[in-house]
């Protein structure tokens, strides 16, 4: 949602009671953002937002300043967290006035709670901004089921439960609930109105900037890329880490590898050359290491494979493992979209460009399909069980020290802010650009748990 938001104004509720419920999961950390907030003025004012130390604050300024914050830190880019702020000044017990949940667990980091049946500017006829506060300060990351109950402080288990089977709080479909004037829920899962209000208050909002529909959601996380593992200081992640951005500067190579990795499985992913210098040293493959200094760059370890652009002799890309280039493959430039295809059943690699799969140094070219017999394989690879991490990961790099853009599409059916255009089949639910070869799918925690 990074510089996107949605917007309302309020009618006249009920300023003093209310429950706000959303699935949030972080794409940047280490500076404050505001996943919600109502500004009526100076000192008359209300959000929940992260602070830049990565600590969580639900607060209502009315020239005195009352809070909940939390004493833990949230820094995990590939988790979805559930929150819930209760409001309740009505409450004769003090300290359940202000209430901030995460995963179904009270958050007590401190700070002073309002007085009794004190009135909040939530529900007072005025916007409020799901994303950013007071024109500023936006929530980077992804959003699902944000919803408002007004007139009603509820427990976070209206909204979310504990699996019976894996300990996991997940998301449950509220119901039974009295919205309330205000109330509200915005599931997201509409790409024609991203702010339908589905509660049957018809309290739908309005989307500004690029905001987006995505397919990682609570119960099915897909990949992204690791900020965690950007350690290049010229290299940015933004499109909720899925775009990698990096500045010219001498010896960065900004080899960025994956959230989620696996050991067996079989698994596609496509990468889009969107902008960089005319050398072409895009780069995409696995990585079985975490980076780790600005000399990692994808294909200088032995368990490294990495497929880049850069043209040799006949039009040739050049594939990197161990720090042993190989001419194979084609050269390709920005506009051009990889595929990746690793059989880790089989312990091979292919890759494909626009759409058709490249010819290895043998020329003979890439069946993703063919089993055991890796037919056009780039490499056999190593067992996962004899690698450094016991995994692989998705990577991208570029080799060079230039300015360049890549984007993945890990199934989402994006690179960066440009939807795919052609839908190739796919059979797993995800949207990729070109045809995902028959066994394969993407890389999300659904496909981990059914494939891998």
């Amino acid at each position: 949602m990074a510089n996107s938001y949605l917007n309302k104004t309020m009618g006249a509720g009920n300023r003093q009671t209310w429950t706000w419920s959303a699935w949030i999961k972080r794409s940047k950390i280490g500076s404050e953002q505001n996943v919600w907030g109502v500004y009526v003025h100076g000192n008359d004012n209300m959000r929940l937002f992260f602070q830049a130390n990565d600590v969580m604050e639900f607060k209502f300024y009315n020239g005195t300043s009352y809070k909940v914050e939390t004493s833990r830190v949230f820094r995990d880019t590939n988790a979805w967290y559930h929150i819930v702020c209760v409001a309740d000044t009505t409450n004769s017990t003090e300290a359940d006035r202000l209430q901030l949940w995460v995963n179904g667990e009270r958050q007590s980091g401190g700070g002073t709670q309002p007085t009794q049946n004190l009135s909040m500017s939530v529900n007072d006829s005025n916007a409020f901004e799901i994303g950013r506060y007071n024109s500023g300060g936006y929530f980077d990351g992804y959003m699902s089921h944000a919803a408002l109950v007004d007139g009603q402080a509820l427990a976070p288990t209206v909204f979310g439960e504990t699996d019976s089977t894996s300990g996991i709080w997940k998301f449950k479909q509220p119901s039974g609930v009295t919205w309330g004037t205000n109330g509200f829920h915005l599931k997201f899962e509409n790409s024609g109105n991203l702010g339908l209000d589905s509660s049957g208050n018809s309290n739908t909002y309005t989307v500004n900037g690029n905001g987006r529909q995505a397919l990682d959601t609570p119960s099915n996380v897909s990949a992204t890329l690791n900020p965690l593992e950007n350690y290049y200081g010229t290299s940015t992640l933004s499109n909720g880490n899925n775009t990698q951005n990096q500045s010219s500067s001498s010896n960065n190579y900004c080899m960025v590898p994956s959230t989620l990795g696996f050991n067996s499985g079989k698994w596609y992913w496509e990468m889009k050359c969107v902008s960089g210098h005319s050398d072409n040293w895009y780069g995409t493959g696995i990585t079985s290491n975490y980076p780790g200094g600005n000399a990692a760059w994808l294909g200088v370890y032995a368990n490294d494979y990495g497929m880049y652009g850069y043209s040799y002799g006949g039009g040739l890309g050049a594939s990197y493992t161990g720090n042993t280039r190989t001419n194979q493959g084609l050269s390709f430039t920005a506009g051009d979209i990889i595929g990746v295809a690793v059989d880790c059943d089989n312990l091979a690699i292919y890759f494909s460009k626009n759409g058709t799969w490249m010819s290895n140094a043998s020329s003979t070219q890439g069946v993703p399909t063919s089993g055991g017999s890796k037919t056009g394989s780039f490499y056999t690879i190593t067992a996962p069980s004899s690698t450094t991490k016991g995994f692989y990961f998705p990577a991208v790099c570029y080799y060079d020290a230039r300015a360049a853009v890549q984007s993945v599409n890990f199934g989402n059916g994006y690179f960066g802010t440009t939807a795919i255009t052609s839908a190739g089949s796919n059979g797993n639910g995800s949207l990729f650009e070109y045809d995902v070869p028959s066994g394969y799918y993407a890389l999300n925690t659904k496909n981990i748990n059914t494939y891998g």
